[in-house]
Parts: C-alpha cells; structure tokens; sequence
C-alpha cells in the first residue's frame, strides 16, 4: 500500500492512535473469547468505535501541522490489523485487484514479465502465443519507453502501473536488444492472459514430472491435462510411468477449492482433505473428495520446501496422511490459517483470518508466529522429535505436528553462497546471458565446447560493469577500521599495520572461495543461457542438477523401496 509523505511530528499522534487501536483490538477478542454474542461484546465494540472517531476527529481538526487524513486512516487500519496474525490485512484498491489476479490466473496484459538491474527494465519471460510473443518481443530485451515515455529512473511498480489498461486497448513499447536485431518499437493491443499455474511438466527418465507455481482456480484442470498429456507420451514410447513427481516447492498456496480438487486426482472419491476449524464450533467443515480419481494408483512423490505454503501444505499433508505417496524435501511453511475476502466499499478488500486448517490426521498445519520468523523452517532433528507431537496416518505411520508439513524424506537444498547472491542480485547472470546470445547465437547454448570459454568471458564482463562483492569479514573488517579511525586523535597516526596484513588476508581468502565456486557459476550461467532461449531446455538442465528431484526419481524407480516408505 502506498503512503502518502507526512510530516514527522504526525508519527508520534498516529503512534498514540495506535496503541489505542491496539488496546481496543485485544478487548474485543478478549471478551469475545469468554462472553461469546453476549450485550457486553457489542457495547465493547461501541465504546472503541466512538473512542477512535473522537481522536480521529481531534486530530484532523486540532493537530497543528495539516494531516493527510486518508494516509492517517490507513495507518490507523495496519496498526490495528498488526496486533492480530500477520495474515489479516487491509488491501487498498491497486492491492485488490493484484488479489483477484492471483487467484483466477488471468489478467489483462500482453504476457510478459520484467525486473530492475540498475535503471534500466527487462524483460525476463514472454509466454507464447500472446502479444509480445508475437511481436517479437524476448527474453533478455531491455524496455526502453512506454508510450514514448522513458523509463529510466522508474520504480518497476510504476513501469507495471504504465502499461495496465482494459482489453482491447493499443499501446507502444520500445525495445532495445543487444546486437540491434530487437523489434524496435511496437505496437501492442491488451488482451485477456490467462496463466497456466504448471510451471514445467515433462517426462525425465521413466518418471513424469509437474511443478506447480500456485493454486488458482483452473489449477486443478491444468494439472488434469498435463497428467494425461504425460501419459499419452509415455505410452507413445511404449514405456509407462513408473511414478509422478509433483512439486510444490517455492508454492505459496492460494484456493482451498483448488487444493481439495488437486488432491481429488489421486485419492479415493469421498477421502477427507482438510478440516477447517474457527471460533465456533458449529464452524467446523470437512472437506472431502468428490470425484473419482485421474491416477488412483500412479506412484506418487510430492517436492516441498520451506516456502510451500497454505494449499500446498493442504495437498501434501492429505497425501501424506492418507499413504497415498512419499513427501520429500524440508518441512513446509506453516501457513494454516483460513481468510475470508470481504469486500469493502471503494474497492478496498479485507483479508481476515476466520478459522484453521487441519490434515486428515488431525495435525494443525499453523506454526506459532515465532516460528514463522526463522530464516530456516527445516525439520527437527530426530532427538527434538519427542516434545513434537505425534499423529498417525491411514496406514498407521507416524507423522509429526509441531506446525508445517514434517517430510519423509529430508533434504535440505544447498544454500546458496553469498557471492551467488550478489551476482544474481545485481543482474549480472542474467545481463551476461543476454549479451552472450547476442553475439554467439541459439545454438551456442547447447554445445559443450562453449562451456570451457564462459568463466574468462565472464569475468571480463564483470570487470567491464565495475562489479564488485564485499564478503561477510570484509565488512566487520571495516566496521573495526571505522572504529579506530573514530578513536584516533592524532591525525597523523596511521592505521596499524596488522589490519592491512588481514585485508590482504581476507581478500585472498574472498578469492579462493569464489575459484572454488567457478564450476557451479559456470553451470548457472549455461543454464541462463539455456533459458534466454528456451526455458524448458533450461528448466530441464536445472531438474538434472536437483538432488531433491533426483531423490525423488530414484525412490520411484525402486518401486519395494517405495512401498517400505509407506507401508514401514
């Protein structure tokens, strides 16, 4: 949400206002809690309501400085809504409607995304088939005007806001490629995109594979479609799968209807799914299958992470529960708590929390907030197994509450290193890959004699935009420089001796790290290539360097040790 500048002084009365709000908030939950529908809760709720409206009112007509009352009002809003889960929001109009996008999986648009490096705005996927794919338009191209207006200096929230309009509408991109073969400027009518939420799908050995970017509401007929189509390839090669992969990893969740009717493709019509629990307990709902399933007896491994969330929690807690497939990676998220979307007049929209979710065997999916905040949301470790609380599947195995969906697998996926942060941060795989397709060409991409030349051509291109990475012990070296220098009262005393030889030291030990990881740089940067040309080419190399997904194609391919998996 966007606020509007005020002057500083108004903080210290918006703070007053909030703790108020606070305050007000914490009773009527706390009365709500012990005298549920009693006159005492209503009366509550009356006396906060005329409490905030007279300081309201006080501050907008008696506060010395002038007060932008709706950026006042909102603050007043999020104060409110922060003292309950982080998940009960406010969305403002522009909010609202990125809310509907999501959930349907469509907009109006052209079909391509963007990103910021520096100044400058580009184009990092085009789906096919849509405006900017047929106008020529690539990853990799740099976006230089909208309407003739530059774009230099923009936020990319503001480059978003500047090409919305309603279908049918005409604007004008102008499009800068490196080696000046790009489509220059063009002429694009808005159209309706409709985004599939299957990110990739393909066969990889014997075994089918499905990555799942969200849950919208034709998500369960994409996945429909994409596992008949694996099927029909599969017998094309006279070669039937030997299992699924369904990856949910990096999935932030979204439908609960979507969750339920994904999980109807594998499990037994009328199966339990998930239990929603709320205040009352007249609330309770049992969500439960109802529809045969696509692939009842399809091996099955499901992928998460410590990013999958919410209906992918759903989806592999239920398969997980009910035995019908292996859950591979680290535990999920966390994220079990129901919204209700309430419409609210000028377009504004309330996201509030109304209930919990529960798998088939009883497990609270919701962690404490305090357990949210961790950087790392891994599975703990077998001797903190006991104070977890321990549920039972269909089959009788053991799983383990404690909030988020615990795997049977675990595999932690590697960290990246902060020097790969760095250059994926400032753009420089990407800027790289774009300009090393310029001057070579597709087929380049995919030849191995090119691997050997890419490390040199890359670190003069680094050197050529001035790149530079500061390591961790560089910087607390710098943070001690700083503090010498402070305390230093002669100014002709100089810096002592010791501290040049461990900034020597520290740069030479900043290298040897960044030798050491040159061939995993190099296969990033191939595999950025890859992508600049064809993402599925890439996305399958990147599969092939998973060990997740390579845990998981081997589990299936050894059908008694995956059945020991699930029948211990």
């Amino acid at each position: 949400m966007k606020k509007l500048p005020i002057f500083k002084s108004v903080y210290a009365a918006i703070a007053a206002l909030l703790l108020v709000c606070w305050f007000s908030a914490s009773s009527i939950f706390l009365f709500a809690a012990s005298r549920e529908n009693s006159g005492n809760d209503f009366s509550e709720i009356a006396k906060s309501i005329d409490l905030f409206g007279d300081i309201y009112r006080e501050l907008s007509e008696n506060y010395v400085e002038p007060l932008d009352v709706s950026a006042l009002m909102y603050a007043a809003i999020d104060g409110m809504l922060a003292a309950l889960d982080p998940y009960t929001v406010f969305l403002d109009e522009n909010q609202s409607e990125e809310l509907g996008e999501i959930t349907s999986g469509q907009y109006t648009g052209i079909g391509l995304s963007m990103t910021r490096f520096g100044d400058a705005i580009y184009v990092t996927s085009v789906l096919d088939g849509y405006p900017a794919w047929k106008a020529g338009i690539r990853t990799g191209d740099r976006v230089m005007r909208i309407n003739g207006k530059p774009l230099n200096g923009r936020t990319l929230d503001k480059v978003r806001d500047m090409m919305k309009g309603l279908t049918g509408s005409r604007f004008t991109l102008q499009i800068e490629r490196k080696g000046g073969a790009g489509p220059g400027t063009v002429s694009l009518v808005r159209e309706e995109v409709r985004v599939s939420t299957i990110t990739y799908s393909g066969i990889i050995g014997s075994s089918g594979y499905l990555q799942l970017g969200s849950f919208s509401s034709h998500s369960s007929g994409d996945i429909r479609q994409a596992i008949e189509k694996l099927l029909r390839e599969a017998e094309d090669r006279h070669q039937p799968l030997n299992g699924l992969i369904l990856d949910l990893r990096g999935n932030p969740g979204g439908l609960l209807s979507a969750a339920v009717d994904i999980s109807s493709l594998f499990v037994e019509k009328g199966s339990t799914i998930v239990t929603i629990r709320g205040k009352k307990s007249e609330s309770e709902k049992i969500y439960r299958t109802e529809q045969s399933p696509l692939a009842p007896t399809l091996p099955l491994a499901v992928l998460i992470d410590k990013e999958s969330a919410s209906a992918s929690e759903i989806v592999s807690g239920a398969i997980q529960d009910l035995d019908r497939g292996v859950v591979l990676g680290e535990r999920s998220y966390g994220k079990g708590l129901v919204q209700s979307v309430i419409r609210l007049p000028y377009d504004n929209t309330l996201k509030i929390t109304t209930a919990r979710y529960y798998t088939p065997s009883g497990r609270l999916i919701q962690k404490r907030h305090s357990d949210t905040l961790a950087t790392r949301n891994v599975l703990k470790k077998i001797r903190e197994r006991r104070t977890l609380p321990v549920y039972y599947t269909a089959g009788k195995r053991k799983v383990y509450g404690g909030g988020g969906i615990a795997p049977d697998v675990v595999i932690e996926a590697p960290e990246r290193s902060a020097y790969e942060q760095e250059l994926r941060r400032k753009g420089m795989l990407f800027l790289f890959a774009s300009r090393y397709r310029a001057a070579h060409g597709d087929s380049s991409a995919y030849q191995q004699a090119y691997r050997a030349r890419l490390m040199p051509a890359f670190n003069t291109f680094l050197g050529e935009n001035r790149f530079s990475y500061t390591s961790a012990s560089e910087r607390q070296l710098q943070e001690v420089e700083k503090l010498i220098a402070g305390e230093m009262t002669d100014e002709k005393e100089r810096t002592p001796k010791s501290l040049d030889s461990l900034r020597q030291e520290l740069l030479q030990m900043k290298n040897r790290q960044i030798a050491s990881e040159s061939d995993r740089i190099s296969r990033l940067i191939e595999i950025e290539i890859m992508r600049h040309g064809n993402e599925n080419v890439s996305r399958k190399a990147e599969l092939g360097d998973d060990p997740v997904v390579q845990k998981a194609l081997s589990l299936l391919s050894d059908s008694k040790a995956y059945l020991r998996m699930l029948r211990p």
